[in-house]
């Protein structure tokens, strides 16, 4: 199956793509990477009368680095990303999950956050570092916290005259570790269920993708052993996981139970 029939701009600014969609509205779709965009319009699941490119954009393809931070612009590709000597520890742990080198080298780290699938590992990273996505319209910028981005299957926060300028990463402390895991059927699948982990002095935060309509996550005490275990399996009973034609809600939680012992940082430095 081809996309139906639209037109084609490319955006050379952010605000020439702003100003684009305050003009089109929900008629338009952003074009960057196009690795899930192009399924979905191949199979006619949206069919925009507009599509604006901002894959040449120089001033979206920048990664800035500050202090607290890692800014990735909206046309980075995820191998621009894995490649830089300021990767975040936790996404360099989750890139080798995410697909294949060919498809990360064209899509770009926003477009997966922006596309919210709830198996991704991105939107996951980003929730579990308590990221942060800029959202910019022709008028406004906003910034919009990640546990507040994601609000449901495929479904975020921004709105239709909006686009998804970067996103920020937060950079790690001297006494955090982090580690990821997770599972699926064949090496570059969407995983049957994610785990990330990022611990503190007394803390640990725990997100999971794969399980709901959305990346979750839950903060807890330091946690290590049974007490882990115990709310972990608190966790996997809390979530609404449904059986699906492929992977029954009870094996989708015996892997959350499993794979968050192999993303506890203290186990992965032990082993």
């Amino acid at each position: 199956m081809k996309p139906a029939a639209f037109d084609y701009v490319r955006a050379d600014s952010a605000q020439a793509a702003a100003d684009l969609l305050q003009r089109h509205g929900e008629a338009a779709r952003i074009l960057a990477g196009g690795q899930s965009l192009m399924a979905v319009l191949n199979m006619r699941l949206a069919q925009p009368a507009l599509l604006i490119d901002i894959s040449r954009s120089a001033e979206l393809s920048t990664i800035t680095v500050t202090d607290g931070a890692v800014r990735v612009g909206a046309a980075v590709t995820q191998a621009q990303l894995q490649a830089h000597p300021q990767v975040p520890p936790l996404l360099a742990l989750a890139f080798p999950h995410i697909s294949h080198f060919p498809i990360r080298n064209r899509g770009t780290v926003c477009g997966s956050i922006a596309h919210a699938d709830p198996s991704a590992e991105l939107p996951l990273c980003l929730l579990a570092l308590r990221g942060t996505v800029h959202l910019r319209s022709a008028r406004a910028r906003r910034d919009v916290p990640a546990s507040d981005f994601f609000t449901g299957l495929l479904s975020t926060a921004r709105r239709a005259d909006e686009l998804i300028e970067a996103v920020s990463f937060p950079r790690p402390l001297p006494d955090q570790a982090c580690g990821f895991a997770e599972h699926s059927r064949r090496h570059g699948d969407f995983a049957l269920c994610a785990v990330a982990m990022v611990a503190g002095p007394g803390s640990l935060r725990v997100a999971v993708g794969g399980l709901s309509d959305r990346p979750q996550a839950i903060d807890l005490p330091a946690l290590d052993g049974p007490a882990l275990d115990d709310a972990i399996n608190e966790l996997a009973w809390s979530l609404d996981v449904r059986d699906d034609p492929h992977t029954s809600a009870s094996t989708r939680r015996h892997l959350l139970r499993h794979l968050a012992r192999q993303a506890h940082p203290t186990t992965r430095r032990s082993s």
